[in-house]
């Protein structure tokens, strides 16, 4: 892969990190909001208990993809980045465009994903 196609990705993951990063203080500063509320009934301590849970769930995933996104930037650094983890082969510069911290190409996410 050419220098300006890694600068190129590696630009697009450090601005989605700080989305993550910036998405995930917003749901704490949101979750620590809800914690602090005053309920009255119980309808209002089940749409608290509700909502604190979807943005666990949030939180959650998206702690995950930027975990995957860290991993990547350190494969951009080492200069392994758009290999398959399963076949080694070159993953598809089309298939980083839509998902830029891809560990495996397409045949290979297939092959995972069937036997997930």
């Amino acid at each position: 892969m050419q220098d300006s196609e890694l600068e190129y990705f590696k630009e697009i993951l450090k601005s989605r990190q700080e989305q993550i990063n910036k998405n995930i203080d917003d749901v704490n500063n949101e979750l620590s909001q809800l914690s602090g509320q005053e309920l009255n009934d119980e309808a209002d301590h089940a749409s608290n208990s509700n909502s604190s849970m979807i943005e666990s769930a949030i939180v959650s995933q998206q702690n995950r993809e930027l975990q995957e996104i860290n991993v990547t930037l350190g494969k951009i650094a080492n200069g392994e980045y758009g290999i398959c983890e399963m076949c080694e082969d070159p993953i598809g510069f089309q298939r980083l465009k839509v998902k830029p911290h891809a560990i495996y190409c397409i045949d290979c996410r297939e092959i995972v994903e069937k036997s997930s």
